[in-house]
C-alpha cells in the first residue's frame, strides 16, 4: 500500500496548505481527497507535489507493506 501522510507531514514543514497546494499545483479537491484516503493517484500528480514542495518522492509517499 502507498501511504501519503509524508505529504502532510511536509506540508506542514513548509507552511504550506492544502489551498495553497492546490492553487500552486493546479490539482484538485478531489485528487487532495484521494490523496487523504491513500487512493491512486497519477504519477503526473506525484510530479507536480514534488515540484510545488520542492521536495522528493520519499517526502511525500512510502511503501507499507499490507
Amino acid at each position: 500500500m502507498i501511504k501519503f501522510d509524508r505529504l502532510w507531514e511536509t506540508m506542514r514543514k513548509k507552511n504550506v496548505s492544502t489551498y495553497q497546494l492546490r492553487e500552486k499545483c493546479g490539482i484538485d479537491s478531489k485528487t487532495v481527497r484521494r490523496l487523504k484516503a491513500n487512493e491512486n493517484i497519477e504519477t503526473k500528480t506525484l510530479d507536480k507535489l514534488c515540484r510545488a514542495l520542492n521536495c522528493s518522492l520519499e517526502d511525500i509517499a512510502e511503501y507499507v507493506k499490507d
